[in-house]
């Protein structure tokens, strides 16, 4: 059994070298309730930052705890069960999942897989059919007063990541007549467009931000899917319309930074955030988990059919989890971040 545990956890920038890999032994019996799993795929998140301080900001997130195992999205394979409802053989998933190759689990806590529902590709169920996919999809449709027909243009920062790819395709899907992406890089603007049906994207490291949503959003802005903060944020919210919507799903810019969450805007930022009557309410998909079943059948559905497009980067082994999580930290992933455990 290999793990990786949290060596480190303060303000900053997240290192490789705050995650440790150690070898240890786990029971040999399983007992009643349990599981025995073998780990197949880990999820790295942006939200798992705030899990390296000792105050999450967020009464839903436990602080990563030092040298314990870390724990998130998983995907493994049962190998042996005590619980009624699973047999070896059957895939599944936890929100809470322990960074190990073998774990341990009660049973009640996983929730089944059925593959065939993302044409077998079982890490989809972390991110496009899983929590990622959630929160653009119940995001957009709870917030973002989407209405099809309404001649709506949606604007999305880290246009490129494991939820802005989807949530501008969602955009689209649900009835905006216009999707504008921003992100890092030439490649990952050309995804967008190419790829995933944006009409446009604008790359932020070279180009003029707000002069390039004058021009790409002549009729300005009505939705905004924010997920990085900060100066985007600021520019984007300065060309919205009166009664327009941000959907508030991440901060990615100020989560290295000891600031409350959401972070507060600037002064002239919120005076016009105030003056448009622009709805920025803090979005946590765990409150719609009522919607949850319905909402990733929807998923599932949209990517049989070819029409949400799903990238991901995968990074293989356990060892290299901490590196995957400080590029994902980076802008070093197009879509969702993925660590292949073992096949």
């Amino acid at each position: 059994l290999f793990n990786f545990k949290i060596t480190l956890g303060k303000n900053g920038v997240p290192v490789a070298e705050n995650f440790r890999l150690e070898q240890s032994t786990i029971a040999d019996t399983v007992q009643a309730g349990q599981v025995r799993v073998k780990t197949l795929y880990l999820s790295v998140d942006p939200y798992m930052r705030c899990r390296m301080n000792e105050d999450t900001g967020s009464d839903y997130l436990r602080p990563w705890q030092l040298s314990e195992v870390a724990d998130g999205g998983g995907i493994g394979v049962v190998e042996e069960s005590k619980h009624d409802n699973l047999s070896k053989g059957d895939f599944v998933t936890s929100f809470t999942w322990p960074w190990q190759t073998v774990a341990i689990l009660d049973g009640s806590l996983l929730q089944k897989l059925v593959p065939q529902l993302v044409n077998g590709r079982l890490s989809y169920f972390l991110g496009a059919a899983g929590i990622t996919g959630l929160t653009a999809l119940l995001g957009i449709r709870e917030k973002g007063h989407v209405a099809a027909g309404a001649n709506q243009t949606m604007v999305v920062s880290g246009a490129a990541g494991a939820c802005g790819s989807l949530a501008g395709q969602i955009g689209r899907l649900e009835g905006c007549s216009r999707v504008v992406g921003i992100a890092g890089t030439d490649e990952k603007c050309s995804i967008l467009t190419q790829e995933m049906g944006f009409d446009a994207a604008i790359n932020y490291k070279k180009e003029d931000v707000a002069k390039q949503l004058r021009e790409l959003c002549p009729g300005g802005v009505d939705v905004y899917f924010d997920n990085v903060g900060g100066d985007i944020s600021d520019t984007v919210i300065s060309q919205m319309n009166q009664n327009s919507h941000i959907i508030l799903c991440g901060q990615i810019s100020q989560y290295n930074k000891d600031v409350p969450y959401p972070p507060p805007l600037p002064a002239d930022i919120e005076k016009i955030q105030k003056e448009r009557n622009i709805t920025r309410e803090r979005f946590l998909v765990l409150n719609y988990m009522d919607k949850q079943e319905a909402s990733v059948l929807q998923l599932c559905q949209w990517i049989q059919e070819g029409k949400l497009k799903v990238r991901e980067t995968v990074v293989e082994g356990l060892a290299n989890i901490g590196a995957a999580f400080q590029s994902m930290m980076n802008g070093g992933n197009i879509g969702k971040q993925i660590v292949s455990v073992s096949k």
